[in-house]
């Protein structure tokens, strides 16, 4: 835990350096995953296409409004090739099926795509916000995790993690909101938004939300695979993906919640 509040303290080059690890180790993770089926990832194509990506962002840049046109633009010309890749990759029947292209734009979309979200809302110059995903994704997890096992009574997704209970996902998100307003409080009152903290607290309540939706879908995609972690790189915690499951799940929501509600996109 303590690299990654440095890495967020300094940001910069140093976020961008550890969101491009994250993806690439996601994607070697989450590729070897799906052998596991019988479906082969073209993971060169995806490696290629994560570090095409992540090249778009010069950290020393700080972004603006005609910056984050151009930035939507190239992310849909790359959704794009992603997509094309995908399906050339099936062309050869013989040797491959429709799973795997399937499974190919799967991987470039849910692990560098959603990750790459990181750098976006660093470039903003509310980069104070990244915090929120940090807090979001953990806070709720600690938190839905002591209200289930305290309260917790009613499961609410028996097949994909029986321990989830409905009590501990309210806990989790009344949880990850007033962290989130807590910290929009103390640390966000020059940032120059009209209220930091009921911003912060509608950020952690989606950010919970979508916290909560990319654990469950990790553990969906672990079961139909058949397999327990994503990887050992991590001693008692799994692969890179077992530990960012949820951050890469919420970095797009508050970067995308963040740009309605501070005017970014000139709503």
């Amino acid at each position: 835990m303590a690299p990654l509040l440095v890495v967020l303290y300094f940001g910069g080059m140093a976020l961008w350096i550890a969101a491009y690890v994250i993806a690439q180790m996601g994607v070697r993770e989450f590729s070897r995953g799906w052998k596991a089926l019988d479906v082969h990832v073209n993971e060169g194509a995806c490696l290629a296409l994560t570090t095409l990506l992540f090249l778009t962002y010069l950290p020393s840049r700080q972004m603006t409004v005609p910056s984050y046109q151009a930035n939507m633009i190239f992310m849909t010309l790359w959704i794009f090739i992603a997509v094309l890749a995908s399906m050339v990759y099936g062309w050869r029947i013989n040797d491959r099926g429709a799973y795997d292209s399937l499974a190919t734009v799967t991987t470039m979309v849910y692990i560098p795509f959603f990750t790459y979200h990181m750098v976006l809302i660093d470039m903003t110059e509310y980069r104070l916000f990244i915090w929120i995903v940090v807090i979001a994704a953990f806070g709720q997890d600690i938190c839905a995790y002591f209200t289930g096992y305290f309260l917790g009574k009613h499961k609410m997704a028996p097949n994909l993690s029986p321990k989830k209970t409905i009590e501990g996902a309210v806990g989790g998100l009344l949880g990850s909101s007033l962290l989130s307003m807590a910290f929009g409080m103390l640390f966000m009152k020059d940032s120059g938004l009209s209220n930091p903290a009921l911003i912060c607290f509608v950020l952690g309540l989606v950010g919970g939300a979508a916290g909560m939706a990319g654990d469950l879908t990790a553990s969906m995609f672990k079961r139909k695979m058949g397999i327990k972690d994503y990887g050992n790189l991590i001693p008692g915690h799994g692969g890179i993906m077992d530990r960012f499951d949820s951050i890469i799940f919420v970095a797009p929501v508050i970067y995308y919640a963040i740009c309605g509600l501070t005017g970014i996109l000139n709503i």
